[in-house]
Protein backbone atom coordinates (compact mmCIF):
# COMPACT_ATOMS: atom_id res chain seq x y z
CA UNK A 1 0.00 0.00 0.00
CA UNK A 2 1.53 3.44 -0.67
CA UNK A 3 0.89 6.28 1.38
CA UNK A 4 -1.31 9.39 -0.60
CA UNK A 5 0.34 12.33 1.63
CA UNK A 6 2.50 14.44 0.00
CA UNK A 7 6.15 13.75 -0.23
CA UNK A 8 9.19 16.73 -0.69
CA UNK A 9 12.28 17.98 -0.55
CA UNK A 10 13.66 20.56 2.12
CA UNK A 11 15.74 22.94 0.94
CA UNK A 12 17.67 23.45 4.15
CA UNK A 13 19.48 20.27 2.63
CA UNK A 14 21.18 22.40 0.28
CA UNK A 15 21.66 25.17 3.43
CA UNK A 16 24.73 26.88 1.91
CA UNK A 17 23.62 26.03 -2.12
CA UNK A 18 21.22 28.54 -4.07
CA UNK A 19 17.74 28.44 -3.89
CA UNK A 20 17.90 27.40 -7.92
CA UNK A 21 20.35 24.52 -6.79
CA UNK A 22 17.98 23.16 -4.02
CA UNK A 23 15.37 23.04 -5.97
CA UNK A 24 16.71 21.44 -9.25
CA UNK A 25 18.24 19.01 -7.15
CA UNK A 26 15.20 17.97 -5.04
CA UNK A 27 13.19 17.45 -9.14
CA UNK A 28 15.85 15.49 -10.10
CA UNK A 29 15.91 13.22 -7.10
CA UNK A 30 12.31 12.40 -8.09
CA UNK A 31 10.14 14.68 -5.41
CA UNK A 32 6.71 16.55 -6.60
CA UNK A 33 6.55 19.00 -4.04
CA UNK A 34 9.38 21.15 -1.63
CA UNK A 35 9.48 22.81 1.79
CA UNK A 36 10.96 26.70 1.65
CA UNK A 37 13.59 27.58 3.78
CA UNK A 38 13.28 31.33 4.65
CA UNK A 39 15.16 30.92 8.33
CA UNK A 40 17.20 34.93 8.93
CA UNK A 41 20.60 33.98 9.64
CA UNK A 42 20.64 30.33 8.38
CA UNK A 43 18.50 29.19 5.67
CA UNK A 44 17.36 32.27 3.27
CA UNK A 45 15.86 30.84 0.47
CA UNK A 46 13.20 32.71 0.55
CA UNK A 47 13.98 36.19 2.18
CA UNK A 48 11.35 37.24 5.20
CA UNK A 49 11.80 41.02 3.23
CA UNK A 50 11.13 39.40 -0.18
CA UNK A 51 9.95 42.25 -2.57
CA UNK A 52 7.02 41.13 -5.37
CA UNK A 53 9.60 40.75 -8.02
CA UNK A 54 11.74 38.85 -5.86
CA UNK A 55 8.57 36.35 -5.47
CA UNK A 56 7.75 35.86 -9.31
CA UNK A 57 11.06 34.65 -9.72
CA UNK A 58 10.90 31.99 -6.80
CA UNK A 59 7.47 31.15 -8.41
CA UNK A 60 8.54 30.52 -11.98
CA UNK A 61 11.83 28.24 -10.47
CA UNK A 62 9.18 26.36 -9.13
CA UNK A 63 7.50 26.24 -11.90
CA UNK A 64 10.38 25.30 -13.73
CA UNK A 65 11.10 22.27 -12.31
CA UNK A 66 7.53 21.22 -11.60
CA UNK A 67 7.65 21.56 -7.54
CA UNK A 68 4.68 22.48 -5.33
CA UNK A 69 5.52 24.03 -1.99
CA UNK A 70 3.44 21.96 0.63
CA UNK A 71 5.14 24.14 3.66
CA UNK A 72 7.05 27.46 4.72
CA UNK A 73 10.48 26.50 7.34
CA UNK A 74 10.34 30.28 8.99
CA UNK A 75 12.48 29.20 12.50
CA UNK A 76 12.53 32.14 14.81
CA UNK A 77 13.47 32.81 18.02
CA UNK A 78 9.43 33.23 19.11
CA UNK A 79 10.65 33.56 22.70
CA UNK A 80 11.40 37.70 22.14
CA UNK A 81 9.65 40.17 20.04
CA UNK A 82 12.28 40.35 17.38
CA UNK A 83 11.78 36.28 16.50
CA UNK A 84 7.80 37.73 16.82
CA UNK A 85 8.09 39.95 13.98
CA UNK A 86 10.25 37.36 11.71
CA UNK A 87 7.57 34.67 12.56
CA UNK A 88 4.50 37.50 11.36
CA UNK A 89 7.07 38.27 8.11
CA UNK A 90 7.07 34.34 7.44
CA UNK A 91 2.77 34.07 7.96
CA UNK A 92 2.97 37.21 5.09
CA UNK A 93 5.12 35.37 2.78
CA UNK A 94 2.97 31.89 3.26
CA UNK A 95 0.22 34.19 2.44
CA UNK A 96 1.52 35.57 -0.33
CA UNK A 97 2.69 32.50 -1.66
CA UNK A 98 0.09 30.04 -1.39
CA UNK A 99 1.34 28.16 1.34
CA UNK A 100 -1.21 27.01 4.04
CA UNK A 101 1.30 25.52 6.70
CA UNK A 102 4.30 27.97 8.14
CA UNK A 103 6.87 25.46 10.48
CA UNK A 104 8.62 26.78 13.03
CA UNK A 105 10.23 26.02 16.80
CA UNK A 106 10.02 28.02 20.12
CA UNK A 107 13.68 29.29 20.04
CA UNK A 108 14.24 29.25 16.65
CA UNK A 109 17.38 27.63 15.13
CA UNK A 110 19.27 27.69 17.51
CA UNK A 111 17.03 26.84 20.68
CA UNK A 112 19.74 27.13 23.41
CA UNK A 113 17.79 28.05 26.76
CA UNK A 114 14.76 28.78 25.57
CA UNK A 115 12.25 31.04 27.56
CA UNK A 116 9.19 29.08 27.88
CA UNK A 117 7.36 32.65 29.43
CA UNK A 118 8.64 34.51 26.98
CA UNK A 119 7.39 32.15 24.29
CA UNK A 120 4.24 32.21 25.89
CA UNK A 121 4.10 35.82 25.46
CA UNK A 122 4.20 35.68 21.76
CA UNK A 123 2.90 32.38 20.23
CA UNK A 124 -0.92 33.44 20.81
CA UNK A 125 -0.60 36.60 18.85
CA UNK A 126 1.76 34.73 15.93
CA UNK A 127 -1.48 32.08 16.48
CA UNK A 128 -4.06 34.40 15.81
CA UNK A 129 -2.52 36.31 12.83
CA UNK A 130 -1.71 33.17 11.06
CA UNK A 131 -5.70 31.94 11.89
CA UNK A 132 -6.70 34.81 10.36
CA UNK A 133 -4.73 34.37 7.37
CA UNK A 134 -5.72 30.80 7.16
CA UNK A 135 -1.98 29.66 7.92
CA UNK A 136 -1.14 26.65 9.80
CA UNK A 137 1.27 26.86 12.40
CA UNK A 138 3.88 23.82 12.69
CA UNK A 139 5.46 23.60 15.95
CA UNK A 140 8.84 21.58 15.83
CA UNK A 141 9.99 18.84 17.95
CA UNK A 142 13.44 20.87 18.54
CA UNK A 143 14.87 22.30 21.37
CA UNK A 144 13.91 22.10 24.84
CA UNK A 145 10.87 22.52 25.65
CA UNK A 146 9.18 20.86 22.67
CA UNK A 147 12.40 18.13 22.67
CA UNK A 148 9.89 15.18 21.56
CA UNK A 149 6.20 14.30 20.59
CA UNK A 150 5.43 13.84 24.56
CA UNK A 151 7.22 16.90 25.59
CA UNK A 152 5.39 18.69 22.98
CA UNK A 153 1.93 17.85 24.13
CA UNK A 154 1.61 19.57 27.17
CA UNK A 155 2.92 23.23 25.40
CA UNK A 156 0.40 22.70 22.53
CA UNK A 157 -2.69 21.87 25.18
CA UNK A 158 -1.85 25.60 27.06
CA UNK A 159 -1.68 27.19 23.70
CA UNK A 160 -4.69 25.47 23.04
CA UNK A 161 -5.47 27.11 19.44
CA UNK A 162 -6.33 25.24 16.48
CA UNK A 163 -4.22 26.04 14.07
CA UNK A 164 -1.23 25.53 16.33
CA UNK A 165 -0.61 21.37 15.32
CA UNK A 166 2.83 19.82 15.54
CA UNK A 167 5.88 19.43 12.82
CA UNK A 168 7.29 16.26 14.02
CA UNK A 169 11.25 15.12 12.96
CA UNK A 170 12.41 11.74 13.34
CA UNK A 171 15.94 12.40 14.78
CA UNK A 172 15.09 15.56 16.18
CA UNK A 173 13.30 13.39 18.80
CA UNK A 174 16.48 11.72 19.53
CA UNK A 175 19.14 14.32 19.25
CA UNK A 176 16.80 16.67 21.92
CA UNK A 177 14.58 14.17 23.35
CA UNK A 178 17.05 11.04 24.04
CA UNK A 179 13.60 8.80 22.68
CA UNK A 180 13.26 7.04 19.38
CA UNK A 181 10.52 7.97 16.80
CA UNK A 182 8.94 4.54 16.91
CA UNK A 183 8.26 4.75 20.76
CA UNK A 184 7.18 8.65 20.59
CA UNK A 185 5.57 8.72 17.33
CA UNK A 186 2.96 6.58 17.89
CA UNK A 187 1.80 9.09 21.14
CA UNK A 188 1.40 12.24 19.30
CA UNK A 189 -0.31 11.32 16.10
CA UNK A 190 -3.16 13.04 16.97
CA UNK A 191 -1.17 15.99 17.11
CA UNK A 192 0.72 16.20 13.85
CA UNK A 193 0.26 18.86 10.95
CA UNK A 194 3.64 18.18 9.07
CA UNK A 195 6.27 15.42 9.35
CA UNK A 196 10.11 16.05 9.20
CA UNK A 197 11.79 12.42 7.93
CA UNK A 198 15.11 12.65 9.15
CA UNK A 199 17.72 9.89 10.00
CA UNK A 200 20.55 9.96 12.22
CA UNK A 201 24.18 8.29 12.08
CA UNK A 202 24.95 8.34 15.84
CA UNK A 203 23.76 8.10 18.98
CA UNK A 204 23.11 10.51 21.34
CA UNK A 205 23.60 14.61 20.47
CA UNK A 206 26.14 14.32 18.07
CA UNK A 207 24.96 16.39 14.74
CA UNK A 208 25.02 13.59 12.15
CA UNK A 209 22.14 13.74 9.67
CA UNK A 210 23.09 11.46 6.64
CA UNK A 211 20.69 10.40 3.98
CA UNK A 212 17.71 8.48 4.85
CA UNK A 213 18.72 5.25 5.11
CA UNK A 214 22.14 5.68 5.50
CA UNK A 215 21.38 6.08 9.61
CA UNK A 216 20.18 4.05 12.10
CA UNK A 217 16.35 5.41 12.33
CA UNK A 218 13.86 2.64 11.61
CA UNK A 219 11.96 4.20 8.76
CA UNK A 220 9.98 0.66 7.67
CA UNK A 221 8.46 0.82 11.08
CA UNK A 222 8.00 4.18 10.83
CA UNK A 223 5.93 4.10 7.45
CA UNK A 224 4.09 1.14 9.43
CA UNK A 225 2.95 3.41 12.04
CA UNK A 226 1.58 6.08 10.01
CA UNK A 227 0.29 3.48 7.28
CA UNK A 228 -1.99 2.66 10.62
CA UNK A 229 -2.86 6.53 11.14
CA UNK A 230 -5.30 8.79 10.16
CA UNK A 231 -2.37 11.47 9.24
CA UNK A 232 -3.06 13.36 6.19
CA UNK A 233 -0.56 15.68 5.97
CA UNK A 234 2.75 16.32 4.23
CA UNK A 235 6.61 15.00 4.86
CA UNK A 236 9.59 16.47 4.12
CA UNK A 237 13.00 15.01 3.76
CA UNK A 238 15.63 16.89 5.43
CA UNK A 239 19.06 15.99 5.58
CA UNK A 240 21.58 18.18 7.98
CA UNK A 241 25.03 15.86 7.07
CA UNK A 242 27.95 16.99 9.66
CA UNK A 243 26.82 20.43 10.05
CA UNK A 244 29.16 23.08 8.66
CA UNK A 245 30.97 22.85 6.17
CA UNK A 246 28.21 21.43 4.30
CA UNK A 247 29.72 18.35 1.27
CA UNK A 248 29.89 19.34 -1.93
CA UNK A 249 26.44 20.05 -4.02
CA UNK A 250 26.82 16.14 -6.02
CA UNK A 251 27.32 14.58 -2.66
CA UNK A 252 23.56 16.49 -1.62
CA UNK A 253 22.09 15.79 -4.79
CA UNK A 254 22.91 12.27 -4.35
CA UNK A 255 22.04 12.03 -0.61
CA UNK A 256 18.24 13.67 -1.55
CA UNK A 257 18.64 10.36 -4.75
CA UNK A 258 19.37 8.04 -1.99
CA UNK A 259 16.42 9.48 0.30
CA UNK A 260 13.86 9.22 -2.44
CA UNK A 261 14.59 6.11 -3.52
CA UNK A 262 14.58 4.68 0.19
CA UNK A 263 11.17 6.04 1.11
CA UNK A 264 9.67 5.14 -2.33
CA UNK A 265 10.74 1.51 -1.89
CA UNK A 266 8.77 1.17 1.50
CA UNK A 267 5.63 2.95 -0.41
CA UNK A 268 6.10 6.83 0.68
CA UNK A 269 6.10 8.22 -2.94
Amino acid sequence: MTLKNRLGGHTNSYHTYSLEEALEGIAAAGFKFVELGAVRGWTEHVPLDADGATLSQIQRMLHKVGLIPVSLSGHSDLTTQAGLEDGIKAVDLCQRMGIDLMNTAVGGHASEHEDEAGFMNTIFTLADYAAARDIMIGLEVHGEITSSGQSARPVLERINRPNVRLNYDTANCEFYGNVKAVDDLPGCLDLLVHCHLKDKGAEGKVWNFPAIGQGHVDFPQIVTIFRQSNYAGPFTVEIEFYGEPWPSLADVNLAMQQSYQTLAALGLS
